[in-house]
């Protein structure tokens, strides 16, 4: 996937000379949380909306330098190089440097996750299934292994959470026996997260304890 063709280069990014009231006129009329900063068509950082808000409105961008913050991207970075630097700098804009760190423009959050919803792991069917097991116990290899030796294929998977010591993975399979599946990930001590229709393991325990239920009213 070329990232290079998302980099949108219509906005004008500000000049460290501009007024703050009229940087303001620009988040007003945008939606983004930040604006690129130029000095003599320098990349000098962002400037954040929350930051502009508070702001003397008659004094320049250039008195409030130390506010900028410097996160980029290369036009040619891997799209989840750039995914991660949207989460990191908490905005829905990144500025893209060339290799001599001239501004080329910027890349919008909306194109990028359009990039993701092309990727197989959300645009193939099949089931989505959340397992969590110690962070010290679990292995991709043997995720993979559980998925495969029930003659499915893996779409992908990623760790979704973590937390307490124990790591949440959600995989992605082609659509196949996720019953099997689940059983076998039991097996190998990975805790069920998500709810499967399918997953006769839940089912025969609630048959269980209705009969014990039943007994015991007896």
């Amino acid at each position: 996937m070329k990232t290079n063709l998302y980099i949108v280069n219509e906005i004008e990014p500000l000049d460290i000379n501009l007024k703050v009231k009229d940087a303001q006129v620009l988040f007003n009329e945008l939606t983004y949380t930040h604006f690129p900063v130029l000095k003599d068509k320098t990349y000098l950082g962002c400037i954040s909306e929350a930051d502009i808000r508070c702001f003397d409105t008659d004094k320049t961008l250039d008195t409030y330098q130390y506010a900028l913050e410097g996160f980029f991207a290369r036009k040619d970075d891997n799209w989840l190089d750039i995914l991660e630097a949207f989460a990191q700098n908490n905005s829905n804009i990144i500025p893209v440097l060339d290799d001599n760190n001239q501004y080329l423009g910027l890349f919008e959050l909306r194109d990028i996750m359009n990039l993701f919803n092309e990727t197989p792991f959300l645009s193939e069917p099949g089931n989505i299934l959340i397992v969590e097991k110690g962070i010290l116990d679990y292995s991709f290899s043997e995720i993979s292994q559980i998925v495969e030796s029930n003659n499915a294929k893996l779409l992908g998977l990623f760790i979704s959470n973590m937390e307490n010591d124990v790591a949440q993975i959600t995989v992605k399979i082609n659509d196949s026996d996720i019953n099997n599946i689940v059983q076998t990930f039991r097996r190998y001590s990975y805790n069920i997260v998500s709810k499967h229709h399918e997953d006769t393991f839940l089912t025969n325990l609630k048959e269980r304890s209705q009969y014990l239920e039943k007994y015991l009213n007896i």
